[in-house]
């Protein structure tokens, strides 16, 4: 038996330790307190900021992710639609952090279709570099648009993305001196607040122009071009992600702002005609430019996906029987893998050509009919990193054009929650509390600096292919894999598919 000192002892001892486990209690108590209004009124961190505390977990896991993966998850280059790789190299190039790496590269370079760049013996220095060439769009118009920039914000509408987002958009472009498309849901006064380069979209429901019954209203549309931000005028004929189907808007991120700018009943779906009711020919088609264009006063085009390359072959025909004047101002080429809008799953998949093998296929047929210096050409669809949109200047495109790549910038971590108005980090949700995380004066600087880091490292690629600024890249800067560990020339490969 224990005497009555040893049993003093232990019942002292209990009363310490359960005074030290309610002091333990207590720390860990503050200090989620403390995490919890930390991360709570932070702004650098939107699932943070969101989701207090329990946000934390993500950055843990993701960074433990780095050293499980490769023994039972994907690799960094496995992952769809965006493998981490080049989620990577954007989050970086959004936070302006070095995105060096080291002990080589992980990207299997023999694989078939695979872009590499032709190194010059002689690159080109720092004193020999020149800022990108300027560009006109729309010379014979009132009001052309002229940049240096080869690199933008692709249509996202107001409605499909935030409030906070559009407002971090237009902000960040202005700030890195690049464009801003409106998508189709119409002019907001949040594209405008930032000061940005605008394209005005019109898609096939007339959201923001349209009169009671749907069709495009001229006063409406002067309205717009009269605001100096808006440059250029797109119609939209078909997107990436949905070729041969209008947008689509489900009814709960309809709310009676979004409705009102579109001119549409709130809280119902926003569901667009599948294609514009007053163009069904390459003539209505040219017929309608022309009268937004004597209209506006300013440079208009068009947006499409390449299903079926004669169209183009007639298209230029009719310009050419027409006059050259009748021409679109410029082209936006979509990529059959777009897909920054939701869109049923078979015409996300299967539905319409890839960038890869159209914009080849454009350019060529521009330059047979010799309509490239007057047509200027925008490519758009997955060119996310350097190396797509050098390829795409290789090619022949005079821009390009980014939609997830700025979402990535503005934090979106993939979660595929786009259409359900719960996106965790406010880039695509209605509701306030989510929005929230999502700081406008911290995402524009990383929209900036992700549009500033992509151009500079696209003149990296120039200046080491020997050439002083991008646009001078041509297809005898790139090869292609045809075979296991060989390439081609990208001149010689598409004379070949010719």
């Amino acid at each position: 038996m224990l005497s009555d000192r040893t049993l003093s002892a232990l019942e002292q001892f209990f009363q310490w330790a359960e005074l030290l486990l309610v002091f333990i209690l207590c720390c860990m108590v503050l200090m989620i307190a403390v995490f919890y209004l930390v991360d709570k009124f932070q702004t650098r961190h939107a699932v943070r900021r969101n989701f207090p505390v329990m946000g934390r977990f993500r950055y843990c896991f993701e960074h433990l992710g780095e050293f499980f993966r490769q023994y039972f998850f994907a690799m960094d280059r496995e992952e769809l639609p965006f493998n981490r790789a080049q989620r990577s190299w954007v989050y970086r190039a959004a936070k302006n952090i070095d995105n060096t790496i080291p002990f080589g590269s992980s990207k299997d370079i023999k694989r078939v279709g695979n872009i590499m760049f032709a190194n010059c013996a002689y690159p080109t220095q720092s004193e020999d570099a020149v800022e990108p060439d300027k560009i006109t769009v729309g010379e014979g118009c009132r009001h052309p648009w002229t940049t240096r920039a080869f690199f933008g914000i692709s249509a996202m509408s107001f409605g499909a993305i935030s409030e906070p987002a559009v407002r971090a958009l237009s902000a960040g472009a202005q700030k890195a001196g690049v464009w801003m498309n409106t998508g189709e849901g119409g002019l907001s006064p949040y594209h405008l607040e930032g000061g940005a380069d605008l394209i005005f979209q019109i898609g096939t429901a007339h959201y923001g122009v349209r009169d009671a019954q749907g069709l495009l209203d001229d006063e409406k549309l002067r309205q717009v071009a009269a605001h100096e931000s808006v440059k250029l005028i797109e119609i939209k004929l078909a997107q990436g992600a949905k070729p041969g189907k209008g947008g689509i808007l489900p009814g709960i991120k309809v709310t009676p702002e979004i409705a009102a700018i579109r001119g549409i009943p709130a809280g119902r779906d926003s569901i667009s005609p599948n294609r514009h009711v007053d163009i069904k020919s390459n003539a209505e088609l040219l017929d309608k430019l022309s009268h937004i264009r004597k209209v506006t006063g300013k440079p208009v085009g068009f947006k499409t996906v390449m299903g079926r390359p004669e169209w183009f072959e007639e298209l230029f025909d009719e310009i050419i029987r027409r006059g050259r004047e009748s021409a679109p101002d410029f082209i936006t080429l979509d990529s059959a893998d777009g897909g920054s809008g939701a869109a049923p799953m078979t015409l996300m998949d299967d539905m319409g050509m890839s960038i890869r093998e159209a914009l080849p296929l454009l350019i060529d047929a521009l330059k047979r009919h010799g309509l490239r210096e007057r047509i200027k050409v925008f490519a758009s669809g997955k060119l996310l990193n350097p190396t797509d949109v050098a390829w795409a200047l290789c090619v022949g495109a005079d821009f390009c054009n980014v939609a997830r790549g700025f979402m990535f910038a503005l934090g979106c971590i993939q979660s595929l929650r786009c259409h359900q108005n719960t996106c965790p980090t406010g880039v695509a949700t209605h509701d306030k509390a989510l929005q929230r995380g999502l700081v406008v004066s911290e995402k524009s600087e990383r929209v900036a600096n992700y549009a500033r880091n992509m151009m500079y490292e696209v003149g990296v690629i120039a200046h080491s292919c020997g050439v002083p600024e991008p646009r001078k890249l041509n297809l005898e800067h790139a090869r292609i894999v045809v075979a296991e560990a060989h390439s081609i020339p990208l001149k010689t490969y598409y004379q070949r598919q010719n």
